[in-house]
């Protein structure tokens, strides 16, 4: 294993298993920068929305996505705001409207090619934390340490619940547990890079433990 300050980490897990949470606590921990590659997918479905582009149009969100200019500004190691073609929208991709669209989007291989391209050049140097839903099995498949997170549906729902409000986004618990159970489905279903464990990762059931206990396993597993 390469030395923590160049380490590369992968952390994938359905929506509302604590990868973000998880993630940053990590890049913290270590000095590693943290990268979700959720917000990628997300900023290319602001600009979908922005722009009235439908993602069954398969050229036209393609070149979409090809064109965005999605950046990450790291203020500290576990803390980044997304920049998409200059603006920062990091507090508009929690909305309830990216929330609808971002799975259509994310299905669609054209637009998978070009962000994976752009998240393997993030970690090409080393020392990052990236989480998302295929980061082990498709992104980094040779990442130092894979962490697979999950948690019940309930409690997924809750914790997306609040990460939505404080992002100032009024929202129904029914509505935000359909919505990850909907979503939990097509990500597992997709054609491709579909949400799925790899091999070699180390499965972490998250429900009712505390983000400090999830973090003290992880790090048990690298000073193993």
């Amino acid at each position: 294993m390469r030395s923590r300050d160049r380490l590369v980490i992968a952390i994938d897990g359905p929506a509302g298993a604590g990868k973000s949470t998880i993630a940053k606590m990590l890049a913290e921990r270590l000095g590693l920068r943290y990268v979700s590659t959720g917000l990628m997918y997300r900023a290319v479905t602001l600009k979908a929305i922005e722009s009235a582009v439908d993602p069954d149009d398969i050229g036209s969100i393609t070149r979409l996505a090809r064109s965005c200019d999605i950046t990450f500004v790291w203020t500290d190691p576990a803390t980044a705001r997304v920049y998409l073609d200059g603006r920062d929208v990091t507090s508009r991709l929690a909305s309830p409207e990216v929330d609808a669209m971002v799975s259509p989007v994310s299905r669609v291989p054209e637009v998978r090619e070009i962000l994976t391209e752009k998240q393997r050049l993030l970690a090409r140097d080393g020392g990052v934390v990236m989480e998302g839903r295929d980061i082990g099995t498709v992104v980094l498949p040779g990442a130092d340490l894979k962490i697979f997170l999950t948690a019940s549906a309930d409690e997924r729902a809750l914790r997306r619940a609040k990460q939505m409000e404080e992002n100032g986004v009024k929202v129904n618990l029914t509505a935000v547990k359909q919505n990850i159970e909907a979503r939990d489905d097509m990500d597992s279903r997709r054609s491709v890079a579909p949400l799925r464990r790899a091999p070699d990762a180390v499965v972490i059931d998250s429900t009712g433990k505390t983000p400090g206990e999830v973090l003290s396993e992880i790090l048990r597993l690298l000073d193993a």
